[in-house]
């Protein structure tokens, strides 16, 4: 549904208080819970707002917005005027909400839910229902967590990113799952943690809270090893840098791109419109490759270590073949998964493991003929769980099947997917939790790679 083709119009304080607003942004103000005069309480507007104000220049970006009534995906124009700011919106087109693709926000939910540190709960009003511990170190509650009622924003005060936005508070209004926002414990500014959260909702559909996790950045910094003393960059800190120097540049290259394609501001030349779809698809590329090498520099180091737990392959096996229905789907693949009444019991990392499980089967898409056919299949036998990713491609000649797991090995092809590092990495972590990958079937007939984890006693 489309909204007003005219260009709509609001201008705000040097104190961030909306000063006047067309009818449809000030309806979407009061929504937020605000009004004329108070501060701009749309947490998108509001970042772009933050933006100019430290930047003092124009800045023109998409903006998607929620509202009771779906979602508005806006392009907004904003510039210094008088010590305030101008701001323009010169699309509003309104979308429902239930036309988000489901398989994007589980997804999203699902590697929200997998995000380490101490749980959180809290409800639509922003106040703590409960916390507990999680796994390791990074697990362990403060000496003075949070009680139930009290205020989120009583404990954690959120930190904006270089561009002024707040990832949990765009996602909540969003009805969102969220990662990698930022915060300090606002009792002890100089501790900071990291936050995840996925949206609860009940049986009628209707948002009843978020729950998280809260990964505390002090655990990121490894101590020096006495044995390479020249390592300058440590896991967390090239992860954090990649996601500095590279990730953000790069998701907002990819963002824009997709406008781009999509032609949101207007009809636009086919081959425009192809140029940009090709600029976001090689920008998706590097990102994967980005996560690859943050990868690498964790698991090539001596002290690497994984958390065992107990893991069910086959629900990490339907997990994972759900993140990946709709990349299926695109050409006509069939994943089957485990049967809902197959389990497989194994220790493992569930993180790890998942990890494992969507590179496997994200290659067997990738290099099976469409209209084909992958499956996972579990199974248990002396001693051990394994869970298999079996495809219908040309499989993998015998002479290759330890080659491919060498570092950036893609045995000759000049495809531009694929880093060369997925099952190196994939490989390194099996035996990290006492397991292992191999490669089974016979060439011509497909390839079936086998992750094997002791079983549970």
């Amino acid at each position: 549904m489309s909204g007003p083709s005219t260009i709509l119009r609001a201008s705000l304080s040097a104190d961030g208080r909306l000063l006047s607003a067309d009818a449809p942004i000030l309806g979407l103000q009061r929504e937020a819970g605000g009004d004329i005069g108070t501060a701009l309480a749309v947490p998108q507007l509001a970042a772009i707002a933050r933006l100019v104000q430290r930047m003092d220049a124009a800045v023109s970006r998409p903006v998607i917005a929620a509202a009771e009534r779906g979602l508005i995906d806006m392009w907004v124009r904003a510039r210094p005027d008088a010590g305030g700011v101008a701001m323009a919106i010169i699309d509003w087109h309104e979308r429902p909400v239930e036309g988000e693709s489901t398989e994007t926000l589980r997804r999203e939910a699902d590697l929200a839910a997998l995000a380490e540190g101490w749980t959180w709960q809290i409800d639509t009003e922003l106040r703590f229902e409960m916390t507990a511990a999680g796994h390791g170190p990074q697990g362990v509650l403060p000496a003075s967590p949070p009680l139930a009622g009290s205020r989120f924003a009583g404990f954690f005060d959120l930190r904006a990113e270089e561009d002024g936005d707040l990832p949990m508070l765009r996602s909540v209004a969003q009805r969102r799952a969220f990662r990698h926002q930022v915060a300090a414990q606002a009792s002890d500014p100089a501790r900071l943690f990291q936050l995840s959260g996925y949206p609860l909702f009940d049986l009628a559909g209707q948002l009843i809270g978020y729950r998280g996790a809260a990964f505390p950045l002090d655990h990121m910094v490894l101590a020096p090893l006495a044995r390479e003393p020249d390592v300058t960059l440590y896991p967390a800190e090239f992860g954090k840098r990649l996601d500095r120097s590279l990730r953000q540049p790069l998701g907002r290259i990819i963002a824009n791109a997709d406008t781009i394609s999509a032609q949101m501001e207007g009809p636009l030349r086919a081959d425009y419109a192809g140029y940009a779809n090709d600029i976001a698809s090689a920008g998706r590329h590097l990102m994967a490759l980005i996560d690859d090498l943050a990868d690498l520099q964790a698991i090539d180091r001596p002290d690497f270590s994984v958390i065992l737990e107990d893991v069910d392959l086959a629900d990490l096996g339907r997990r994972a073949a759900g993140l990946l229905r709709v990349k299926a789907l695109d050409r006509q693949i069939l994943i089957v998964p485990p049967p809902e009444d197959a389990s497989a019991m194994a220790t493992g990392e569930f993180r790890r493991v998942l990890q494992i499980l969507v590179n496997l089967i994200s290659n067997a898409v990738r290099y099976s003929p469409e209209g084909s056919m992958v499956r996972v299949v579990t199974e248990q036998a002396r001693g051990q769980a394994r869970i298999m990713v079996i495809d219908q491609g040309n499989g993998v000649a015998m002479a290759d099947r330890e080659r491919i797991f060498e570092k950036f090995e893609r045995l000759g092809r000049d495809d531009a997917g694929g880093s060369g590092l997925g099952l190196y990495i994939s490989r390194r972590l099996a035996r990290a939790m006492g397991g292992d990958i191999e490669i089974g079937g016979a060439v011509g007939e497909g390839a079936r790679f086998i992750l094997s984890l002791p079983a549970t006693n």
